[in-house]
């Protein structure tokens, strides 16, 4: 009797050890000047998403300006905190999970990894100034329960140039907020990233190119997701740590996967084809990887009726063939 104790003990042990654990199926819920209610909840309930980012905004003049401007009367109701905080309690109703998510916003669409003071004062400036927005938002996800917080996206000069800087910030961060921490390196910039043995996640915003073909087939985007995901997982290994795709997803558009990042509006050529495959391709490679902690679809909108469609060659899954996509892999976890 007691070996076949033993024996169920360590049959249900290993059978609890093979189970995945649950996936991070994402949504980045994009801020919006309206108030939301179950009814822009559905949707993303419907697509099989269990956890939404949520992005409160500040604002910077240029990228050698020493202030950020956040929560203020003047942006839109979801960019600020008052707007996450309505965000978050509404997802959270219908048991959506959140990671909170600020980001910056330079006047003209600047890349925010270019961020860079002029001088010392100026650094200390905007350090004062990044610690107030990071800080406030970091109190609200307390406040919230929410179960991730990223304390920043795609800013590599500000970490390259002031490290110190960042590795107190997460020491603060971590007084005032309780869960579960990562930050959202761009696809070129993780490897580099100096901070990661404090975070509890590798973020990644997976813009990777892994396709110069106009429409690539699933499989030739896999075959281009083999060199970024050997040194994705070194990474992984190296730190200890999951990885987590911070953002990911392809416009319907021409080579879709030759520079995922290109967000330029003077491109209009569609392509549902290549969208499609290259995100189906993207869960063929690291979804049922165990290091593989999951992602947020960039980019989803509150009004679901009015977004996306077949004639957008931009970003959003809404309304296009690619949403069933997401949806077959969503419902599957």
């Amino acid at each position: 009797m007691r070996i076949i104790f033993k024996f169920c003990i360590l049959f249900f042990t290993v059978i609890s050890c093979a189970v995945p654990k649950e996936k991070i199926n994402g949504l980045s819920f994009v801020a919006s000047p309206e108030v939301i209610n179950d009814s822009h909840v559905k949707p993303v309930i419907d697509v099989g998403a269990n956890y939404t980012a949520i992005m409160p905004f500040g604002f910077m003049r240029s990228l050698t300006h020493s202030e950020i401007i956040h929560n203020t009367n003047k942006q839109w109701f979801g960019e600020t905190r008052a707007g996450a905080k309505q965000y978050i309690e509404t997802l959270k109703k219908s048991n959506i999970k959140i990671m909170i998510k600020p980001q910056i916003w330079v006047w003209h669409g600047e890349f925010t990894g270019h961020i860079e003071m002029l001088n010392e004062a100026d650094w200390q400036n905007f350090e004062n100034s990044y610690s107030s927005f990071i800080l406030e938002y970091a109190a609200l996800a307390n406040e919230t329960n929410a179960e991730l917080f990223c304390i920043g996206t795609e800013l590599e000069s500000f970490v390259n140039q002031r490290p110190e800087y960042w590795h107190q910030l997460i020491i603060e961060i971590r007084k005032i907020y309780k869960g579960q921490l990562t930050y959202a390196a761009n696809w070129d910039e993780f490897k580099r990233t100096p901070f990661w043995s404090q975070l509890d996640y590798i973020g990644v915003d997976a813009y990777f190119p892994v396709s110069d073909k106009r429409t690539p087939t699933v499989q030739e985007c896999v075959a281009g997701w083999q060199k970024h995901k050997a040194l994705i997982k070194s990474v992984s290994e190296a730190h200890g740590k999951p990885v987590l795709f911070t953002e990911y997803g392809y416009r319907s558009m021409d080579f879709t996967g030759k520079a995922p990042w290109n967000s330029d509006h003077t491109n209009t050529s569609l392509n549902l084809e290549g969208q499609v495959n290259a995100t189906q391709a993207l869960y063929e490679a690291f979804w049922n990887e165990d290091w593989f902690a999951g992602g947020f679809v960039w980019k989803w909108f509150h009004n679901y009726e009015q977004s996306g469609g077949e004639k957008d060659n931009q970003f959003t899954p809404q309304n296009k063939p690619v949403e069933m996509v997401i949806k077959s892999f969503y419902k599957s976890e």
